[in-house]
């Protein structure tokens, strides 16, 4: 006997060969797959499960906290601050080497942190859902097969799985024997209606290869029984199944978000600054002192000064505290930086389904031929659905529901069933015959375009006419009417026959009766409305992107608020070219039958045009759009693949929660930013200062130890800024990392800082003669330093000006407050010493708040004329 051919190819047996099993015989089956009728023996699952691995279709290969780890360090500060403490090192400053290895450690840790608190999330959400399946186990080869349970885990391939109405279908199944088996693979296919699945015929009539998941006889992972039974057998599992091999999109490289190169032009701000500034201070300083050595040393203060080196920590601090914040809103964040992508979003593109709607069928009315409300309809349509043995599918329940009472006696007394005729996703319609005295009555509801051509005359006021060519132009133009109206159609119809023995079959379903039409409508969701005023409250456009009919996500567009104007079908977006499909994407907010293609597209056209884009997808074929998007959302209802790839998972699919998280995440954003453009500004300005000092001072203004502290000191305060409080108008429009902006801010507010630095040096070389004492110098401008950065946080972390601005939160005043006291007592400490340092007169001290409160006037003045030239945010 040969190798069991699956174990060879880890759990994937490939496309074409499930294609082969899809078509081959059923005995065919069973030998590719070493397996039997019976099902495996326990010796024989043991050690396929040992060579084949869990049934999971999750990322395969690398370790989870080894592949949490290297995202966490993937930052494009955390390698450049990393590039700055090897320069650290090799020129032999290990404090300094040490103080910026704490940096990093501490935004790695922060952000592994999270990300590990957000995966257990997700794994509490996938143990909600039944771990069991039903399998065929032998203990041993002469013995008969055994019906029992075992983990979705722990089932491998050649295992015979036994499926039922509502069963989940755990991995990738070539069906074996099947009675009226009906799989609902939307979330695989996008496919809305459920597809039959059987056994395939054989010999196989020549023919076009279907679609994959169109095989009648292969059932996928992923995907859910409606109606029906069937015993299957395993032909893949895990990473190996179709949906594992489409999912494992969500592990591949995602493109640059809107956050991703928004840090990447930052960082290259920061990298162009310090690439002039260092050469100019090491050249003027080592002419001046003629140490070259220090004066290097100096230039590599220099450098981290410019660079905030506690940006990864305070980026990843605010973070983590926005993804608190929203996990209080319902919101699990899977990707930090997707917070801030969140506050960039100016688009979101959603299905209508369940996300607008609340995706069920509610019974509305029953009409006649000419659109009267008529319960005729309805009460046929009951009859066939109560002695229906099919399965019944959501508009067969909402009619029960609606319709259904107490008389089940007493229609079991008057009718009884004779045959039925099943639905399936060709016919489109479904039959049940029934005894009425001596003669049978055979009711067939469906599709209007299915049950309309089978009919030869129709009821109209209570007799009924032959169904003439203008009769039936009402009835379709009927159809279509309510169809506009957002409302699915059921077409009823009926026919009374002699009582016979015969079989009923298709070719009876001729010559019907129409009795009128049942209406259902998927409601609006309450809040759908109020939820996407919100989003345009924020600055963010929705777009509907549906597989729906035109008229139907029009209807649902104008109902929540969404503006229509042109509905493009997906066939048009098949024969667009990309440039013509960003100015059509552009201009459009309802596209309808789309393919999950078409969606991901779209997503990418708009990207293309400079839209910040989040997508809201629950199904294993919006993977790619969900990767492709700057923000890929999923509801907690969503398929397991959906939420891999998700950046947000939102636990109530309710756009309000996400209206609520845009605001969390601009938020988080504009207190990031407040520490980028204040800190980057007062660094540039402390460059600037000692840049005019190296002219004429013949020691160094701050030694480089020093520096270093004082910008941890004023690092460590702006910790405190994930609790800030952030301007309401700063929340009411898309934000994004701006490298520009930094740019003027910095050029704006950092001489101005270094004015200040200049005059505080005049009054410590003329008025206190520092200049015959350098720690003395070097000491007074580390504190006025510090204190006027710290000083700085609080005047300008709000647009307005004085009073008028968002007061400064109770932690941000209290860290800025205790920094400022700790540098303000460093001089008198033992550790002034090892720094060094030098005590500061009395008469400095004097005059320290004098200089600091010019100084906030200053920046206060400043700051209304910078927003008044540039209207910019700060």
């Amino acid at each position: 006997m040969t190798r069991f051919t699956a174990v060879r190819a880890p759990r994937a047996i490939g496309d074409n060969l499930l294609a082969g099993l899809g078509e081959a015989p059923v005995l065919t089956v069973f030998q590719q797959l070493e397996s039997s009728p019976k099902g495996l023996t326990e010796a024989e699952a043991a050690d396929r499960l040992g060579r084949c691995g869990d049934n999971d279709a999750g990322p395969a290969g690398v370790p989870g906290r080894l592949r949490r780890g290297w995202a966490a360090a993937r930052s494009p500060f955390v390698a450049l601050l990393t590039g700055l403490g090897v320069v650290f090192a090799v020129v032999g400053d290990a404090r300094g080497a040490v103080t910026v290895g704490v940096m990093v450690l501490l935004s790695v840790v922060l952000r592994f942190w999270q990300q590990t608190r957000s995966e257990r999330a997700i794994s509490a959400l996938r143990a909600r859902v039944s771990t069991t399946v039903t399998v065929r186990r032998r203990a041993g080869e002469r013995f008969p097969g055994v019906e029992r349970e075992v983990p979705v885990a722990d089932l491998v391939p050649g295992d015979v799985v036994l499926l039922g109405p509502g069963d989940f279908v755990p991995a990738d199944l070539r069906v074996v024997a099947a009675t009226e088996l009906a799989v609902d693979q939307s979330a695989l296919s996008g496919e809305a209606l459920p597809v039959v699945k059987r056994v395939p015929t054989w010999p196989r009539h020549a023919a076009p290869r279907p679609e994959l998941v169109d095989a009648p006889g292969l059932v996928f992972a992923g995907t859910s029984v409606v109606g029906g039974t069937a015993t299957a057998v395993v032909a893949a599992t895990g990473a190996g199944t179709y949906g594992g091999m489409l999912g494992a999109q969500a592990a591949a490289p995602r493109a640059e978000s809107s956050f991703d190169a928004g840090v990447r032009r930052v960082g290259w701000t920061l990298v162009r600054f310090m690439l002039v500034m260092v050469p100019i201070v090491l050249v003027i300083n080592g002419t001046v002192t003629g140490d070259w050595a220090q004066a290097a040393m100096f230039a590599v203060a220099i450098a981290v000064g410019l660079t905030p080196e506690m940006l990864p920590v305070v980026v990843t601090t605010n973070l983590a505290r926005g993804a608190v914040r929203l996990s209080r809103q319902r919101v699990i964040v899977k990707r930090l930086n997707a917070i801030q992508d969140l506050a960039a979003m100016d688009v979101l593109c959603v299905d209508k389904t369940g996300t607008l709607t609340e995706d069920q069928a509610d019974y509305a009315h029953s009409i006649d031929l000419a659109g009267r409300p008529d319960g005729e309809a309805a009460e046929y349509a009951h009859l066939a659905v109560h002695f229906q043995a099919d399965r019944r599918d959501r508009l067969d329940e909402a009619i029960l529901a609606q319709l259904a009472d107490d008389d089940s006696p007493a229609t079991e007394a008057v009718f009884s069933k004779v045959g039925e005729i099943g639905f399936d996703h060709t016919r489109r319609r479904a039959t049940v015959v029934v005894r009425r005295g001596d003669e049978h009555l055979l009711i067939t509801k469906g599709d209007p375009d299915e049950i309309l051509p089978r009919c030869g005359h129709a009821r109209r006021d209570g007799a009924v006419v032959e169904l003439a060519d203008d009769l039936r132009r009402d009835a379709a133009d009927l159809v279509r009417g309510y169809a506009e109206h957002g409302m699915r159609i059921l077409a009823v119809a009926a026919r009374e026959l002699p009582a016979r023995r015969d079989r009923y079959g298709e070719e009876d379903e001729r010559g019907l009766v129409l009795v009128g039409f049942v209406g259902f409508i998927d409601p609006v969701r309450d809040d759908a409305a109020a939820a996407v005023r919100a989003l345009a409250g924020h600055g963010i456009g929705v777009k509907i992107l549906t597989g729906d009919n035109r008229h139907v996500a029009a209807r649902v567009a104008q109902d929540v608020g969404v503006p229509v104007g042109e509905i493009v079908p997906g066939h048009r977006i098949d024969v667009t070219d990309d440039a013509e499909l960003r100015t059509l994407a552009e201009r459009t907010t309802v596209f309808a039958k789309l393919s999950p293609a078409h969606k991901a597209r779209l997503v990418t056209a708009l990207r293309e045009n400079g839209h910040a884009v989040g997508f809201v997808g629950d199904g294993v074929n919006d993977v790619t759009a969900l990767r492709a998007a700057d923000v890929g959302i999923a509801p907690d209802t969503a398929t397991d693949v959906a939420k891999d790839a998700a950046d947000l998972v939102l636990l109530e699919r309710d756009l309000g929660v996400l209206a609520r998280g845009v605001v969390e995440g601009r938020r988080t954003l504009g207190n990031t930013l407040k520490y980028v453009n204040i800190t980057a500004s007062s660094n540039f300005g402390n460059v600037l200062s000692v840049l005019a000092a190296s002219a004429f001072l013949p020691f160094l203004p701050m030694l480089p130890v020093q520096l270093v502290v004082a910008n941890l000191l004023y690092d460590a305060a702006q910790l405190a800024l994930a609790w800030d409080r952030v301007d309401d108008e700063y929340l009411r429009s898309p934000r994004r990392w701006d490298a520009h902006g930094l740019t003027r801010f910095m050029l704006v507010f950092g001489p101005l800082s270094s004015l200040f630095d200049l005059s505080t040096f005049a009054v410590l070389w003329w008025a206190f003669g520092a200049g015959a004492d350098p720690l003395l110098f070097q000491t007074s401008w580390f504190v006025e330093s510090l204190l006027s950065q710290l000083l700085s946080v609080l005047v300008l972390r709000s647009r307005a000006a004085g009073g008028r601005g968002t007061r400064p939160s109770r932690p941000v005043v209290a860290a800025a407050a205790a920094a400022g006291l700790a540098g303000l007592a460093l001089p008198a400490t033992p550790l002034a010493g090892a720094l060094p340092m030098h005590p500061l007169p009395g008469g400095f001290l004097l005059w320290l708040p004098g200089v600091l409160a010019a100084y906030a006037l200053a920046a206060q003045l400043a700051k209304r004329q910078y927003v008044r030239r540039t209207n910019a945010w700060l």
